[in-house]
C-alpha cells in the first residue's frame, strides 16, 4: 500500500515543493487549507488534481483529529505557520497561537488518533537569533530575537517533549533561510528579485530595504524539502540543522541580483529605517554536518545560482 502524507501549509513555498517530491515518491498527499475568504493555489496549481485538499485549522484541535481519523496518514509534515518575522512583532499573540500552540494541537491529535504516525516539525534558524556561536549546530544555545523565533522555539521543544513523553517518531528540521521563485513577496530575497524585474521593465525606480549588512545562510527550498522527507525515513527520530554552511549579506544578494541584469544595485537600493527589525539578527550560518553524515543530505544549489534563478523567474513573470 502506498504511503499517505498529510501536509499543513501545502499552499506555501515549502509545502508545494514537498508535495511534488512526495508525489514522485508514490505517496498519496493530503493538504490542509484554512478557511479564508480568498484561497491562493498558485504554487500547487500544476499538481492540484493529484492532491486531496481538506479543511482544517491549527487553531482548532478537533479539526486536526477529524482529518487524521478520516485519512489515516503515515506521515505528517507541519509546515504551516505565521512565518513572516516582521509581522510577528505586529501580531505576536496570533503568531504564538499558530506557530507555537498550533504544533501542540497537531502533536496531541497524533497522540490521540495514531501514535505511530511519523511527524516532522518545521523549526527555524531564527531560534538561534543572537547567535551564541558560529556556525550554529544542533547543540548551539538558542536566543530568539523575535516573537516568531520564540514561537518556533516553543514548537521545537514541544516536539522534543512529545517525542520523549509519548514515544512519537517526531523530528524537527532546523532550517536556515531557504528561498526560491515561490517565495512570498514580503520576504527580502523575493522583494529584491521582484524589484529587479520591475526596474528592468520600467515599473519601478528604486528598492527600499532595511539592514543591508545582515548575513544569512541562504539555500534553495527545492533542496531542503528532501531533508524533511529523509528525516521521517530514519529508524530513530532526531533534530537536524539544514543549511548550506555559507553566509552572505543582504547587500551581496542585491549585488548579485542587479548584476545579473547588468545594473548596479547602488543606483537603486535605498536603506529605509522602517524596514529594520526592533531586535536585529545579524549573522546566521549553519553547521549541517549531522544532516550530511546521518541523512546523506547536502545543499545542491549554490548561492549565486539561487539568486539568478529567482531573478530569471521574476523576469519571466513580467514578460
Amino acid at each position: 500500500m502506498s504511503k499517505r502524507a498529510f501536509i499543513t501549509g501545502i499552499t506555501g513555498q515549502d509545502g508545494s515543493h514537498l508535495a511534488e517530491l512526495l508525489l514522485k515518491q508514490g505517496y498519496e498527499v493530503i493538504g490542509l487549507m484554512r478557511r479564508t475568504s480568498t484561497l491562493t493555489f498558485e504554487r500547487i496549481a500544476h499538481i492540484q488534481d493529484q492532491l486531496t485538499l481538506v479543511r482544517g485549522d491549527l487553531l482548532d484541535e478537533a479539526s486536526m483529529i477529524n482529518v487524521l481519523s478520516k485519512y489515516r496518514p503515515t506521515e505528517v509534515y507541519n509546515l504551516a505557520a505565521q512565518s513572516f518575522v516582521q509581522t510577528s512583532f505586529e501580531q505576536s499573540v496570533l503568531t504564538g497561537e499558530v506557530t507555537a500552540l498550533g504544533v501542540t494541537r497537531l502533536l496531541d491529535a497524533i497522540r490521540i488518533v495514531d501514535p505511530t504516525i511519523r511527524f516532522y516539525q518545521a523549526s527555524s534558524s531564527e531560534m538561534f537569533g543572537k547567535a551564541q556561536e558560529t556556525p550554529q549546530s544542533e547543540t548551539t544555545p538558542f536566543y530568539p530575537r523575535s516573537p516568531y523565533g520564540v514561537a518556533k522555539l516553543y514548537g521545537h521543544w514541544i516536539t522534543i517533549n512529545y517525542r520523549e513523553s509519548y514515544g512519537l517518531h517526531a523530528s524537527s528540521g532546523i532550517l536556515f533561510n531557504h528561498e526560491g521563485p515561490r517565495r512570498g513577496l514580503e520576504f527580502a530575497t523575493r522583494k529584491i528579485t521582484d524589484a529587479v524585474a520591475r526596474i528592468v521593465n520600467g515599473k519601478a525606480m528604486e528598492l527600499r530595504l532595511g539592514n543591508l549588512e545582515a548575513r544569512r545562510d541562504w539555500g534553495y527550498a527545492g533542496d531542503y524539502v528532501e531533508a524533511m522527507w529523509l528525516m521521517l525515513q530514519q529508524d530513530t527520530p532526531d533534530d537536524y540543522v539544514i543549511a548550506t554552511e555559507e553566509t552572505h549579506s543582504v547587500r551581496e544578494f542585491c549585488d548579485v541580483a542587479f548584476r545579473h541584469v547588468g545594473l548596479d544595485y547602488r543606483d537603486y537600493v535605498v536603506q529605509d529605517e522602517q524596514f529594520f527589525r526592533p531586535a536585529e539578527v545579524d549573522l546566521l550560518v549553519g553547521d549541517a554536518t549531522k544532516a550530511r553524515t546521518k541523512l546523506g543530505w547536502s545543499a545542491q544549489t549554490k548561492f549565486h545560482d539561487l539568486v539568478r534563478l529567482m531573478v530569471d523567474a521574476d523576469l519571466a513573470r513580467m514578460a
